[in-house]
C-alpha cells in the first residue's frame, strides 16, 4: 500500500509520526511519502517538504505569503499524481488540506482526514464540502464526534486524544535544567508569533529572581534568532529539543495558544495562556470566529481552566499577577491541578489514539484495495 501524508506544522509532524510508526507495525511493507517533519522522517516516510516553509499564521499573513502558497500547493498535486498513492492522510492543516481533499476528490484519490479542522469554531459551511471529499474523518476531541453527528449527520471516527500516550510514554534526557524552580516558557513554534510575545513573556522574569526561566525552542529555528531576546536577562535561558524534559521540570509555565497548552495540562504544569497576533488578523479572528475560549484545555474542559490574556490583555503586567497565583497561592494552583486531573482521564478512555487510528487507516486501506 501507498500512502501520501501531508502535515504543516510541529504538531502534526508529531502526530503523524506517531500514525506513521502504528501504521508500519500493521503493514511493515506500506511505503509512505509525505510532508511534514524530522519526526515523520524518522518515524518511516520520506519527506518530500519541510513543514517550517509551510507554516502561515494568520489572515494577513496568509495575504502576503499567498504566491509561495499557491506554489506549493501546484508541487504538491503533481508529485501525489507522480506518486499515485492509494490512500492520501491529511492530517490537520486545513488551509492548504481542505484545498488538496478537494482536488484529490476529482482525481478519484481516496481522502482520509486525520484530526479535524475547527470547523465548530469558524467556517462550518466547509462541513458540507468535507462530507463530499473526506472518505475517512478521524477526530480527537471529545465533543466533535456529537457535533458531526447531530448537526450535520455525518458518522465521524472518535479515537482519543493521541497526547494522552506521548505524554505518558515520554522519558527524560535532562536530569536537571537549573538549580532554581524552573518557569517554562513556550512561545510558539513560528517566527512571527515567537517576535510578537516572546519579548513580552520575558519581561516578567525581572519579576522573579528566585526563578529559572527557560524558553522552550522551536524546531527549525536557528539559535542566533532567540538570542536578542534573552540577552537582557541574567535568569533567562534557552533549550531546544526537549520540551517536554523541561515542562516535567517546571513549576508554572507561560505557553501560547494550541497544542502546547495540552501538552503543558497533560505534564501537570500550572499554566498562563498567552496570545497576541498581528493586529489586523486578530480584528478579522475576532469578527468570525465564535468559541468562547482559545485554550485547548478549556475548550475541551468547557469551562476556564487556564487564564487567558489575549492580544492587548497580554501583558507583562497581566502575566506576573497570573504567574504569581501559580506560583504562591496554593487554592488556585491546586484548583488547576484538580481540573487537569479530570481532563486527562476524559481523554484516556479510548487508549493509545494513534493506534487506533492507524487500525481504523489500515481498515480503510484493506477494503479499498
Amino acid at each position: 500500500m501507498r500512502y501520501y501524508l501531508i502535515a504543516g506544522e510541529a504538531s502534526g509532524d508529531l502526530h503523524g509520526s506517531n500514525l506513521i510508526e502504528a501504521l508500519l507495525k500493521l503493514q511493515p511493507d506500506a511505503n509512505m511519502r509525505c510532508w511534514g517533519g524530522p519526526k515523520m522522517a524518522a518515524a518511516g516516510a520520506h519527506l518530500v517538504m519541510d513543514y517550517s516553509g509551510l507554516a502561515f499564521m494568520g489572515f494577513a499573513e496568509v495575504v502576503l505569503n499567498l504566491r509561495t502558497i499557491l506554489r506549493n500547493m501546484a508541487f504538491c498535486k503533481t508529485d501525489i499524481l507522480q506518486y499515485n498513492p492509494d490512500v492520501l492522510v491529511l492530517i490537520d492543516y486545513p488551509g492548504f488540506n481542505l484545498r488538496i481533499a478537494k482536488w484529490a476528490k476529482t482525481k478519484g484519490i481516496k481522502v482520509v482526514y486525520y484530526i479535524s479542522p475547527q470547523v465548530w469554531a469558524w467556517k462550518e459551511n466547509r462541513v458540507k464540502m468535507m462530507k463530499q471529499c473526506i472518505d475517512l474523518m478521524m477526530v480527537i476531541l471529545p465533543f466533535e464526534k456529537e457535533y458531526y453527528a447531530s448537526k450535520w449527520q455525518w458518522p465521524v471516527h472518535y479515537v482519543g486524544h493521541p497526547l494522552v500516550h506521548v505524554v505518558a510514554s515520554h522519558r527524560p534526557k535532562v536530569t536537571s535544567f537549573a538549580q532554581k524552580p524552573i518557569v517554562a516558557v513556550l512561545p510558539g513554534s513560528r517566527r512571527q508569533e515567537i517576535g510578537v510575545k516572546l519579548p513580552e513573556m520575558l519581561k516578567v522574569a525581572a519579576q522573579f529572581k528566585q526563578y529559572q526561566f527557560i524558553v522552550a525552542k522551536a524546531p527549525g529555528i536557528e539559535d542566533a534568532y532567540y538570542q536578542p531576546f534573552l540577552q537582557p536577562y541574567t535568569n533567562v535561558a534557552a533549550v531546544g529539543g526537549l520540551t517536554y524534559d523541561l515542562l516535567q521540570q517546571s513549576s508554572a509555565a507561560m505557553v501560547t495558544s494550541g497544542t502546547a497548552t495540552l501538552e503543558t495540562a497533560l505534564f501537570g504544569v500550572p499554566q498562563v495562556v498567552c496570545y497576541k497576533g498581528n493586529a489586523l488578523s486578530y480584528q478579522i479572528a475576532r469578527r468570525i470566529i465564535t468559541i468562547k475560549y482559545i485554550c485547548l484545555v478549556n475548550l475541551i474542559m468547557d469551562k476556564m481552566v487556564a487564564k487567558e490574556l489575549i492580544q492587548d490583555q497580554m501583558t507583562a503586567t497581566n502575566i506576573a499577577a497570573e504567574l504569581d497565583l501559580l506560583l504562591h497561592h496554593a487554592e488556585h494552583r491546586n484548583k488547576m491541578l484538580q481540573d487537569y486531573a479530570a481532563l486527562k482521564s476524559l481523554l484516556s478512555k479510548h487508549g493509545n489514539a494513534s493506534q487506533t487510528a492507524a487500525n481504523l487507516l489500515h481498515q480503510f486501506s484493506m477494503q479499498n484495495k
